[in-house]
Order: C-alpha cells, then sequence, then structure tokens
C-alpha cells in the first residue's frame, strides 16, 4: 500500500503524469525499495538545507507551494517507532515525477522507525537513473542535483587489486562507470607505478552503456622488481577516440599495493627426526592475552590475537608489533559493541586488503534466544576499528551477516568474501560481505550466503573451536569438524545453488541460497582427538589437538592424508595455530593464556627436501614412487617405519633402493648413521 501526504492540503492528482516540464526545469522522479519493514519508512523531498516538516518546493508547474512528503506520516520527522500503515514491505514505488529547477540541488530526507534504515532510493533525472541511496540509520539526507548526464563521462570507480599481493606478474584490474549518455565503445587505459613511465593500450569493440559499469584488465601486466610498496595510478583516456571528458577529475585513481614475498615452506623443519625445537612465548596474560582462541598475520606483519571475552562484554583484540623481536609492542583494544558484534568469538582471518572478520560462536548475538548471529568484518586502521564513530551507529564493525549461529571458525577467501564452520545448522557458510557498510552503519542488502549442507558435521562443543583454511592456489578449504574427530576439504569451485536453505534468512540480502552437487571429502579421520587449529602451505597441513597440545604434520599429495610428523608441545589447550611469513610456527593456547612460536634447531625447506642429503649423499626422488637413488656409495642403508620396525637393510654397492612394493606411508632412512624421512607413493 502507498500513501501520500501534503501539509498544506493540496491534493494533485496528476503528479504521475505531467505533461512537458516547462524551459528550465527537469522531469524526476524517485524509485523507492523498501525491506521487510516498509512502515518503519518515512521520507520528503525538500530543497537543500532544508528542515524535515517546514520546507516546501517552489515551481512555475505548481500553483503553489508544496510539501512532499511520502511512506508513513506517523514515522514522521520524529521517527517514531510504529509497526502498521506506509509502504508494503519487500515492494519497489515508483514516486513523481516532479517538475524540478535545472542545476538546483534537492534532498531527500530519510526516517526510520526502527532506526536501522532499509529503504533505497534511485533517483532518475530525466530517463537516467543517476543516484542510488541506500538508508541505515534513523535520520540521513541524501542530496542530488538535477543535472543530466553529459554525453562523454568515464570514471575510474575502484582499483581491484587487493593492497597486498605475491610478487609475480601482475595483471592491473579496475571497474569504471560510464556516467555519460553515450556507449562507450573504446578507450585508452593507462598505468604508472611510483609516477614513471606510462603504460597505455587501446580498448576496443566495447559496449558499455550509458550509466553501467564494467570490469576491465589492462593488456600490460607489471612485473615488480622487488617486494615493497608502489603507489600504482590507473586512469582511463581517449573515450570513443574524442580525447574528450565532461568530467576529467574522476579519470584515474591512485592506491598503493604492497607488494610481498611469499611464505617459505619450512615444514621439513618440523618433521626431521634430526631437529629439536625451543618454544618462545610471544605474548601473555601480562600481555592482556584472555582466552586466546585464535591468532592470524595481518599482511603487514603484525600478529593479531583474538581473546574469546564473555558474551555480554564481547571479545578483544591484541595486536602484536613486530612480534618476537626486541622491539615488540602490544595492544589490546576491544570494541565498544563487542558485545554484539565480537560475541565470544572463535576466530580471526585477515584478507589481502588488511581487513579482517570474526567469527561469533554464541546462538544470539541480541543475548534474546533468537538466532540472530554470524560473522563481522572490521577494518584494522586504528582511527576505526575500536572507535566511536557518533550518535546513530554501532560501533566501529564495518559489516555483520546474522545467518550462522555459533560460527565456531572463519577462513579468507579474497576480498570480502568469508568462509564459516556453521555448528548451528552443521553447515559450512560461505559468506561475501561484498562491498561494506561502513564504520558502524548497518546496511546488508548486497550481501550474499550460500550454505553447503549434508556432510554430517558437529562440534565438539562452543569452547573448543573448528578452524577453516583455504589452499587459495588449488581451491580446496580444509576444516576441522572436532565432534567427528576429522578433517574434511571442499572443492569451493563445485556445486550449483538450489533452493532455499532449511535455516530461515534473518535479513534482506542479495543472495541466500543452499549449495547441492558441490565436491567434499574426508581428508584425515584417524590420529587426532580434539582437533581445532589448521593451516596449510603448498601440500603441508598443519593441525592441532586441544586435547594433548600435540601439532600434527599432514601431506596431502594424496587422500587419506599421511601423517609425516608430531610435535608433542605437552601443552593441552592449545586452539588457533598460524604459519607465519618466515614459515614458522604459531600457536595460541587458551588454557594457559599465551601466543607461542616454535623455533626448530636448523631450517630445512621443502626443496632441500626433495633431495635428502645425509652423511654428504644426496637421495632422491622424495617423495618416491618406485626407486631411491644415491649420488655415491654409502656404507649401510637401514629403512624403518613409522614404528621402527626394521623393513630394508643394506651395506655394499647400494646406488639404488626399490621401494615399490612399500606401502605408503612415511618411512625413516639410516644412511651411514644419521637418519632422516622420505614419503613413498
Amino acid at each position: 500500500m502507498k500513501k501520500l501526504y501534503f501539509t498544506v492540503g493540496l491534493s494533485i492528482l496528476s503528479l504521475f503524469a505531467l505533461a512537458q516540464c516547462p524551459i528550465g526545469q527537469t522531469e524526476v522522479s524517485i524509485d523507492v525499495s523498501t525491506d521487510n519493514y516498509g512502515y518503519e519508512v518515512y521520507w520528503e523531498l525538500a530543497p537543500t538545507g532544508s528542515n524535515c516538516g517546514s520546507s516546501v518546493i517552489l515551481s512555475s508547474y505548481y500553483s503553489s507551494a508544496i510539501l512532499f512528503s511520502y511512506g508513513n506520516s506517523a514515522v514522521g520527522c520524529n521517527a517514531n517507532n510504529v509497526n502498521s500503515g506506509g509502504y508494503a514491505n519487500n515492494t519497489v514505488i515508483y514516486e513523481g515525477p516532479w517538475c524540478l529547477t535545472d542545476g538546483a540541488t534537492y534532498e531527500i530526507l530519510s526516517r526510520d522507525g526502527y532506526g536501522d534504515g532499509g529503504a533505497a532510493f534511485v533517483t532518475n533525472i530525466g530517463s537516467w537513473p543517476m543516484y542510488n541511496f541506500s538508508a541505515s540509520s534513523a535520520s540521513e539526507t541524501f542530496s542530488f542535483s538535477v543535472v543530466p548526464p553529459a554525453a562523454i563521462d568515464g570514471a575510474m570507480l575502484k582499483i581491484k587489486n587487493p593492497s597486498y599481493i605475491l610478487a609475480g606478474n601482475i595483471s592491473l584490474e579496475a571497474e569504471i562507470k560510464n556516467f555519460g549518455s553515450s556507449t562507450i565503445n573504446s578507450m585508452d587505459v593507462n598505468y604508472t607505478i611510483n609516477g614513471g613511465a606510462s603504460v597505455t593500450q587501446n580498448l576496443s569493440g566495447l559496449n558499455i552503456y550509458a550509466l553501467t559499469s564494467y570490469d576491465l584488465t589492462h593488456p600490460t601486466v607489471w612485473i615488480p622488481a622487488t617486494s615493497g610498496a608502489y603507489s600504482v595510478e590507473l586512469w582511463i583516456s581517449n573515450i570513443n577516440g574524442q580525447g574528450i571528458d565532461a568530467v576529467p577529475s574522476n579519470d584515474n585513481l591512485i592506491k598503493t599495493i604492497n607488494v610481498k614475498d611469499p611464505i617459505p615452506n619450512i615444514i621439513p623443519s618440523y618433521t626431521s627426526v634430526n631437529n629439536t625445537f625451543t618454544y618462545e612465548v610471544i605474548v601473555s596474560s601480562s600481555n592482556q592475552i584472555d582466552k586466546p582462541r585464535d591468532l592470524d598475520f595481518h599482511p603487514n606483519g603484525d600478529l593479531w590475537v583474538i581473546n574469546k571475552g564473555t558474551e555480554n562484554s564481547g571479545g578483544s583484540t591484541v595486536r602484536v608489533g613486530s612480534p618476537g623481536t626486541a622491539g615488540q609492542t602490544s595492544l589490546k583494544k576491544q570494541d565498544g559493541n563487542a558485545w554484539h558484534f565480537m560475541s565470544l568469538p572463535s576466530a580471526i582471518a585477515f584478507n589481502n586488503n588488511g581487513d579482517f572478520a570474526t567469527s561469533t560462536s554464541v546462538l544470539s548475538a541480541n543475548h534474546n534466544g533468537s538466532t540472530f548471529t554470524g560473522p563481522s568484518l572490521w577494518s584494522s586502521d586504528p582511527l576505526i576499528y575500536a572507535v566511536d564513530h557518533g550518535p546513530g551507529t554501532n560501533g566501529s564493525h564495518l559489516d555483520m551477516l546474522h545467518e550462522s549461529p555459533y560460527s565456531m571458525g572463519i577462513a579468507s577467501e579474497k576480498d570480502n568474501v568469508f568462509w564459516v564452520y556453521d555448528d548451528y545448522s552443521n553447515d559450512i557458510v560461505m559468506y561475501d560481505f561484498a562491498e561494506d557498510h561502513g564504520p558502524g552503519n548497518d546496511d546488508h542488502d548486497d550481501g550474499r550466503v550460500r550454505r553447503f549442507p549434508g556432510m554430517g558435521l558437529s562440534a565438539i562443543n562452543q569452547d573448543i573451536v573448528n578452524h577453516l583454511v583455504l589452499d587459495a592456489d588449488k581451491k580446496w578449504l580444509y576444516f576441522v569438524d572436532g565432534g567427528n574427530q576429522r578433517i574434511l576439504r571442499l572443492d569451493i569451485t563445485t556445486g550449483a545453488t538450489n533452493g532455499t536453505p532449511s535455516f530461515p534468512q534473518q535479513e534482506t540480502l542479495a543472495e541466500y541460497k543452499k549449495m547441492i552437487g558441490f565436491v567434499w571429502e574426508e581428508v584425515i579421520t584417524t590420529g587426532l582427538v580434539q582437533p581445532a587449529g589448521i593451516d596449510i602451505i603448498e601440500d603441508k597441513l598443519v593441525i592441532t589437538d586441544h586435547s594433548n597440545g600435540d601439532i600434527v604434520f599432514y601431506d596431502v599429495n594424496n587422500i587419506p592424508a599421511l601423517e609425516i610428523g608430531r610435535i608433542q608441545t605437552n601443552e593441552p589447550g592449545i586452539m588457533g595455530t598460524v604459519i607465519g611469513p618466515n614459515g614458522k610456527l604459531w600457536y595460541a593456547n587458551a588454557t594457559l593464556n599465551k601466543v607461542v612460536k616454535i623455533e626448530p634447531s636448523s631450517i630445512i625447506s621443502a626443496i632441500d627436501e626433495n633431495q635428502l642429503v645425509l652423511s654428504g649423499n644426496r637421495i632422491y626422488p622424495n617423495p618416491v614412487s618406485n626407486t631411491l637413488h644415491f649420488t655415491s656409495t654409502p656404507n649401510s642403508v637401514s629403512i624403518f617405519d613409522l614404528n621402527g620396525k626394521l623393513i630394508l637393510s643394506a651395506n655394499n654397492n647400494i646406488n639404488t633402493i626399490d621401494v615399490s612394493v612399500f606401502n605408503e606411508g612415511v618411512y625413516f632412512i639410516d644412511v651411514d648413521g644419521v637418519k632422516s624421512k622420505f614419503i613413498k607413493y
């Protein structure tokens, strides 16, 4: 139902069928979209600088001054909380058109009775949808000008490359928008690095219609010479070969991109039988570490630790700068609304832009018995995170979606896409926050949620986490299924949307779907008691066991995965673990309130492991399928299984050893009294 209210008592019946506007005026209309609570919406159309309820529009088309007010008059300018009347729910209402003065600026004065917004406004100047606004609080003002689009106006909206990226061949990507009325058929795309020479390529055969967006990739890759921070400028020019643009100020963007070296794979340092280990306590209760459940490295090298806290107060973070060095610092921060957005956080994960997400292991983030809770997105910027952003805002969170009570772990995919272990519905859930709504706001309608059910998941309880990690290269999502003492993986490139999930949608979203036909499999089903933390590098998986403090290493080249080593820390209570920037292992112990780095006595890379060097003899390949080769003849060779049983012994003229009849697994090899391991496939 739609209602129009005119406070001056003048009823105009022909507003939706206006004749051509007089000279000096343009026809304007506004499309209003409501959420599940259309009755909460009230708004006015007024000249710039107007006060709600008192300002009028003067036009030569109308015989008198008119206050244009729409929606639920009971809400009114005071944003009164009512539960009936006004607009229908989940509906688009087409208001206008009106004849408004060319070049003048007008305002949409938006009010919401509940205080969380929910209405969206598309302002059409003539036939062109020029402005899009989304309300997210009780009282907002949106401004627009009555100016039709120019013929040629291309704009650079976003450089899509993340803020942190691995070294290599980098394709620069951007989103542009055609703000002009003419279709864009060709244009030049250009970039410079640190203000150097420009790299220009022409794109032709385009068909970018007026007021639509387009994703482009520059044809010439950028190859950074070294790691470090680079200033990247990207711009468009020469649209349709005309060399002109009505608004040149929006043609370019500059972004700092940090090029990083990849993390070295030194897992053999932790599985070597010849290494010993030291345990360095990085932070503890003296640094305000309190029941730490997870940890992750910011792409800039800072270590962040997530404290459990209490349900009513919420969790907190401790940022450790220059971790493990003489210049180390630590800073605890807690958001003012952590009681909702970070209630009993189970995990933390950074994306490639330096933002992070947390999962909440509570039934209800409102603490009222509902099932309204899920992951939250945060900025790591100290000027944003845990800062009060003023009246009408909800703490400093960038976004929150509410479809996963008892979220027991979280992993980053890219940008604002994260994966969650949902112990309420026993699903793995993909959350795409899309464009965040900004600090403390609450517009979620661009969010996408996909549920992956049917894998028989079960957490141990809500105290012991179930972490996840994504192999970004192979697109396998690995996750702990603690209640079933196993590790699973999901191919995130598979599956199709099919129908509505069994868990009810909690808010307006761009997408909420159940997935079917996806590929998943068991990776590890034995050897773990209370698996909790997880990380991966190349083909090596690291799992923590909360029950006994063991850290277990697996090779996932073949499934089921092979256990290739185990470190017994003798510290029950371990939860999250992470492979740090230099390849070393770090873990959080929630029972002992500390974060520890494990330091091996010597560093062995995965590259080195492929050719074992024992007593000056190179032995290859490793892993091996059929034959081990020796670069020189040893005096004696002995091979044992993991239980210490002697499998083979030889002591003269040894150049090769046939292992084709061995079972798959890990074996110890002793060459002239020096021991190591190899893997048989």
